[in-house]
């Protein structure tokens, strides 16, 4: 075998391997040049797998050659290799980015326990989405969530503390939801490769303990990506945590959750219970409305700007649920690109957030006044990321929400209702995005603020620009995301090429 035929196992081994390594050696500098290396390695095999499946071919890859369900696989097709992009891409921006910001925040001491950490969860969330075993999702999904506890605590107000706590006990009872619920599908098939439990849970006579077990995946799943009301543990995480470890876990945490949603429901529960596709309907499009709008109200009320943008997420989490919701191609394109594009926008928001923190140490609304005229590369950033979450032409947010909007269309009298919940929720985001520019441009500095005369250092915001200038070209150039998106929606409704 090549090289290049072990690629699957290498984008997660390269990042298991070296995590001990820059957890030992503590030199000057190394754990975080370490750790990018990894994570970019990574990134670089990601894309290269994504272009071999972009056509719809399906790599299988028999960990020490044992096929399945005997063995461990791997599974690459188009929705898994376009999600380990997300995640690796995610991982090696936030790197680069908070390269200045991370020293500050992160002592020398710890600092390689902290990016050993940082390799573990890049590691558990590419391993859950390339995996081919239900339990082995379980076995990421706790690898990725150790290692996220540990990077939240690091943030330096003690509130992190806090707000890992909640995390650990939401995130605790999402898994074990999650486990009781493969617990139940073991049970019944006495299989856990998730191919074969395709093939074998619509042979199970007695339909009621898949329905037990749907229901613990689905609902542990939720509590995972945060759909609301589920998201209480989301927005203190994402406020009190280091900068660049925000702008990694929203751009890619609660994407892998919803993808393992996605992937099982379609993939094991679709073909085995009956009116699935209804079940699921009446699941998340009441959980998707009320996120949309109770999360950008709750954002419109906010004063601190990552808070803010926890909320806004939440709301964005809703569009994702609709699409799932759908049961059809455009619908779920729709879902999948957009948890690809508002991992861009969220990601680069997050970092222009960093940029102002840097500079006003504050990242409280109100104290941002005259951000426009200090700082008009960070605002600029932050208001191109803005309009993306309005869904703007020529930005990636639009793409995703026109998708939507075509595939509620489709569904009668209940997409007519969909497609005005989507045009008001964007209404929404034009108040709580308006809410930052106004203060940011139309108001100057209070008398006793510090003057901020000085950008963000280039160090920052080069990569800050980089991540939006992506945002926009995925928006001019669809062929990628709409491309890889509409192949794997096509697989998971077992749709012809």
């Amino acid at each position: 075998m090549t090289l290049y035929d072990q690629l699957p196992a290498l984008v997660v081994a390269v990042l298991l391997f070296t995590a001990p390594i820059t957890y030992m050696l503590r030199l000057h500098g190394f754990p975080w040049a370490s750790a990018t290396a990894a994570v970019v390695t990574s990134f670089i095999e990601a894309c290269s797998l994504a272009t071999t499946v972009s056509c719809g071919e399906t790599i299988i890859y028999e960990m020490g050659g044992w096929p399945a369900p005997y063995g461990i696989v791997l599974h690459i097709d188009a929705l898994s290799a376009l999600m380990a992009m997300l995640i690796t891409g995610a991982s090696s921006a936030a790197l680069i980015f908070g390269a200045k910001s991370l020293a500050d925040e992160v002592g020398e001491e710890t600092a390689p326990a902290f990016f050993a950490a940082w390799l573990l969860c890049t590691a558990g969330l590419v391993g859950m989405v390339i995996t081919g075993d239900a339990f082995n999702i379980f076995v990421f999904m706790e690898i990725s969530s150790l290692s996220t506890y540990v990077l939240i605590s690091a943030g330096p107000d003690r509130r992190a503390l806090i707000s890992t706590y909640r995390y650990i006990v939401m995130g605790t009872v999402g898994a074990t939801f999650y486990l009781i619920g493969v617990g139940f599908l073991y049970m019944v098939t006495g299989t856990l490769n998730t191919a074969d439990l395709a093939a074998r849970v619509g042979q199970v006579e007695d339909i009621r303990l898949v329905l037990v077990a749907a229901g613990f995946v689905s609902v542990g799943l939720a509590i995972k990506a945060a759909v609301f009301p589920l998201h209480s543990w989301m927005p203190n995480a994402y406020t009190f945590a280091p900068n660049a470890v925000t702008v990694f876990i929203a751009a890619a945490s609660t994407k892998v959750s919803l993808y393992v949603l996605m992937r099982i429901d379609y993939a094991i529960f679709q073909n085995s219970i009956t009116n699935h596709e209804l079940q699921l309907t009446f699941f998340l499009v009441p959980l998707g409305v009320l996120a949309l709008f109770a999360g950008s109200l709750l954002a419109i009320y906010e004063k601190n700007l990552k808070r803010l943008l926890a909320y806004s997420s939440v709301a964005q989490i809703g569009y994702i649920a609709l699409g799932i919701s759908m049961a059809s191609v455009a619908g779920l394109t729709g879902a999948i690109v957009h948890m690809f594009n508002h991992g861009l926008i969220k990601g680069g928001m997050f970092m222009a957030v960093a940029c102002l923190a840097l500079r006003y140490r504050t990242v409280n609304v109100a104290n941002l006044a005259g951000a426009g005229k200090a700082m008009p590369w960070t605002m600029a950033a932050f208001v191109v990321g803005g309009l993306g979450l309005i869904g703007v032409p020529l930005t990636p947010g639009f793409i995703s929400k026109w998708y939507l909007v075509l595939a509620a269309l489709d569904e009668g009298w209940l997409g007519a209702l969909l497609v005005a919940v989507i045009l008001v929720s964007s209404l929404l985001a034009v108040i709580y995005v308006w809410k930052v520019i106004e203060v940011a441009y139309f108001r100057e500095p209070r008398a006793n603020a510090v003057p901020v005369t000085e950008e963000a250092p280039l160090v920052m915001l080069i990569p800050t620009w980089i991540v939006v200038l992506t945002g926009i070209w995925i928006a001019l150039d669809t062929s990628m995301t709409v491309g890889l998106a509409s192949v794997a929606a096509k697989i998971l409704l077992g749709v012809a090429l």
